[in-house]
């Protein structure tokens, strides 16, 4: 018997119970995987809440982990056991010791990679490698806005954009994150407390906007960021911290400027396996060559899995926050 995090009702965090379950053994192309460590995200709220409904109730959160492969069932050829991999994809389940997944959403390790920079950087990483790479390619030169700039995306999302030679503006809600966001590549952290973000944008662009904002808060900050983008820039709305973005008329992307907008998730950019590991592999080489630094600023019990979301609600958090089994 092991015990995981269960969610048989959507609330808030004191609805995360930590309790016994079973492990079956693993089927045909699954192994069963002991965590080592276990990725929290925003994902888990909105899952824990409803906002995103689970396929059943109850069900156990988590889509980010890295451990050992305990066992493998027939047919897997990706992995064998002892071995130390991750993963960010696939059903969830992560919140537990241990628990039984399809070995293709595995990612190998390599060395310089420890497990719990693997659980703290997957999810978040990837992220960051799609956003900046793929929906609207950042190129040296451009200049770019970055919401919740020391958050655990957004630190990432800086540190890559600067060595991708752009700049990098981003907002953060205290002179604290200010400060981590600046010493991890954002030149102009914007207090959005203390100041409008739209005219501080425009101040530092010489009144022409940015190509693209990257907006992981979503209600707080949609409506505004529309006004920071040059004519045919692109809003990427990637995420809604500060809760569901309200409907709008198609027609103010036009006279904001025939804007694009835009609403990825990272599930459609490793939908294959191949495109899951060569992203991975991206992603392993920034941070092993320097260009990306993880930050791990908070560790929690995984049965104190409340306590963190807590935090992570509460916006007590700055760069990665991993869950220790």
């Amino acid at each position: 018997m092991t015990n995981a995090i269960r969610i048989h009702h959507h609330g808030g965090p004191e609805v995360l119970s930590w309790e016994p379950v079973s492990v079956p053994d693993p089927g045909s192309g699954e192994v069963r995987l002991r965590h080592t460590a276990v990725g929290l995200n925003f994902i888990d709220v909105y899952f824990r809440t409803g906002l995103y409904p689970p396929a059943t109730l109850p069900f156990t959160p988590g889509f980010e982990g890295a451990g050992v492969v305990e066992a493998i069932g027939p047919d897997v050829t990706t992995v064998s056991v002892g071995d130390r991999v991750g993963y960010c994809s696939g059903p969830p389940g992560a919140y537990a010791q241990v628990r039984v997944l399809p070995a293709d959403k595995l990612i190998p390790l390599p060395d310089g990679i420890d497990d719990e920079q693997a659980a703290a950087m997957l999810l978040q990483g990837l992220t960051a490698r799609y956003l900046l790479r793929q929906t609207r390619v950042v190129k040296p030169g451009d200049t770019i806005l970055i919401h919740a700039a020391a958050g655990g995306v957004g630190l990432l999302m800086c540190q890559w954009a600067a060595a991708l030679g752009a700049t990098v503006i981003g907002t953060v809600g205290s002179a604290d994150k200010a400060a981590l966001a600046k010493a991890h590549g954002c030149h102009h952290p914007i207090l959005y407390k203390d100041e409008d973000f739209v005219e501080r944008v425009h101040s530092l662009t010489s009144g022409a906007g940015v190509p693209v904002v990257y907006d992981s808060v979503g209600k707080d900050t949609f409506l505004k960021s529309l006004g920071c983008l040059e004519p045919r820039g692109v809003m990427v709305s990637f995420g809604q911290s500060s809760g569901a973005v309200d409907p709008i008329n198609i027609g103010i992307l036009s006279q904001k400027g025939s804007l694009y907008l835009t609403r990825p998730t990272l599930f459609h950019y490793v939908a294959t396996r191949d495109a899951l590991l060569d992203s991975a592999q991206d992603l392993f080489e920034q941070v092993l060559q320097g260009s990306v630094r993880i930050v791990i600023q908070r560790r929690f019990a995984l049965s104190d899995a409340a306590d963190a979301h807590a935090a992570l609600e509460g916006r007590q958090t700055a760069g990665s926050t991993v869950l220790i089994p």
